[in-house]
């Protein structure tokens, strides 16, 4: 492990020590603001299927999502990373989040296998891998910072392509964990017994959008691009409505429970 990780990994340590922060602890606490991140976009495609693009599938469902939200949830505001075919730096999108103080941030996107009979959704919050799979599946994800200039600079020199690199994430996301994991199984019931979609759990790994954030975040993976018969389903307007209104309900849950 080089020296400047390590020393990274010291003060990271040292500042979660510093804090205790313990979200659930805050009187009054209250959702005021939700951002949802679609996905790659512009230059940068994401996963390809035989007739779709990551990119547009990840969009159409994040603004339905936030369309149920607004509806249903007055109060909440709403703000997306992206609302057009645009492409933005991974670090932008937890920028975003950040700076507009948000309580939560969703991000949307459609997982790929090199075996098409694979299929189903699953949810990621900021962690250390437990299996290869997920490594595998946070290492496609992260190749989007190969879009963007400098990215050497901006993400530290940190190798996409080295599983070693991915232990620093293990100590990230701490303060916000267990609110994270909390949100992703919501996720996850939701599209297992009211979207009847294959579950495929909630896990942990190293995706760098998620690696900056200050707020319980979660990455969703819709379903299989890979998958022909899944590509169809992501492709349609009902299966976008179905998945779209799943994260939605799994969101006034949430907010229900951490108000409460």
């Amino acid at each position: 492990m080089k020296v400047n990780l390590k020393i990274r990994i010291f003060f990271l340590l040292l500042l979660l020590l510093i804090t205790g922060i313990n979200v659930r602890a805050q009187e009054g606490y209250h959702i005021k603001t939700v951002v949802i991140d679609a996905g790659h976009g512009g230059k940068d495609p994401g996963a390809l299927g035989r007739h779709a693009r990551e990119k547009d599938i990840t969009l159409a469902i994040a603004l339905k999502v936030g369309y149920y939200i607004k509806r249903c949830c007055p109060d909440v505001k709403v703000i997306y990373t992206r609302k057009t075919d645009v492409f933005v730096p991974l670090y932008k999108r937890a920028e975003i989040a950040n700076k507009n103080n948000a309580n939560l941030f969703i991000s949307i996107h459609v997982n790929s296998s090199t075996n098409h009979k694979v299929q189903g959704a699953s949810t990621y919050v900021m962690g250390l891998h437990k299996d290869e799979e997920n490594l595998k599946v946070a290492m496609l994800e992260n190749k989007a910072i190969l879009y963007e200039k400098n990215y050497q600079t901006t993400y530290q020199n940190f190798d996409i392509n080295s599983p070693q690199a991915y232990i620093i994430f293990s100590l990230y996301q701490n303060a916000y964990l267990d609110l994270s994991l909390e949100f992703a199984s919501l996720v996850q019931d939701q599209f297992r017994l009211r979207a009847r979609r294959i579950d495929r759990g909630v896990h942990q790994a190293g995706f760098l959008v998620l690696w900056r954030t200050t707020m319980p975040s979660v990455l969703v993976e819709v379903g299989y691009i890979s998958n022909p018969a899944e590509e169809r389903y992501l492709m349609s307007r009902y299966g976008q409505d179905i998945i779209a209104s799943a994260i939605y309900r799994a969101f006034k849950q949430y907010k229900a429970k951490v108000e409460k």
